[in-house]
């Protein structure tokens, strides 16, 4: 969501440090977390020192660098870091990306992701739908792969 694993890392440090509470007193402590961490994420991205940062480029995350001459560790690390899907990601709002992120990788039911950012379900819905579609409005559609495509489905 923050595009930087410093800050990624520094969110989820503030959160465990200031976390006083007794568990008893929390049901489900991965929504609590998750929630926690989301708002975090979303204040740090609205704060004023966020909009001092100012860089005129294309915003790109911090590459994942593991030095390993390993073929399998690459192929992994290839794999999990899908560069070119948070280079989209970044076409979202904030909130958008919270909405997105929570529904797509943690398959957070649009209840919990309504209660997560005290919106309502038929918002988050919608919030939801508009990033897939800015999503996909963005992603290439080649001819080519596409005659490609069909070829090989007529040839099965």
């Amino acid at each position: 969501m923050l595009g930087s694993v410093t800050d990624a890392e520094d969110i989820v440090h503030d959160l465990f440090l200031q976390l006083k509470l007794d568990p008893g007193q929390i049901k489900d402590m991965k929504a609590y977390l998750a929630k926690m961490t989301t708002n975090r994420c979303l204040n740090y991205l609205k704060s004023a020192r966020k909009r001092r940062e100012v860089y005129t480029g294309p915003w790109l995350p911090e590459p994942r660098v593991n030095e390993t001459d390993q073929p399998l560790d690459k192929v992994v690390t290839d794999e999990t870091v899908a560069y070119a899907f948070l280079v989209l990601l970044e076409q979202l709002s904030p909130v958008e990306r919270a909405v997105f992120v929570l529904r797509e990788a943690f398959t957070y039911s649009y209840e919990d992701i309504a209660e997560m950012l005290e919106k309502n379900e038929v918002n988050c819905r919608k919030i939801y739908s508009r990033a897939k579609r800015k999503l996909q409005n963005d992603m290439p559609i080649h001819s080519e792969d596409t005659k490609h495509v069909d070829t090989l489905a007529k040839n099965s």
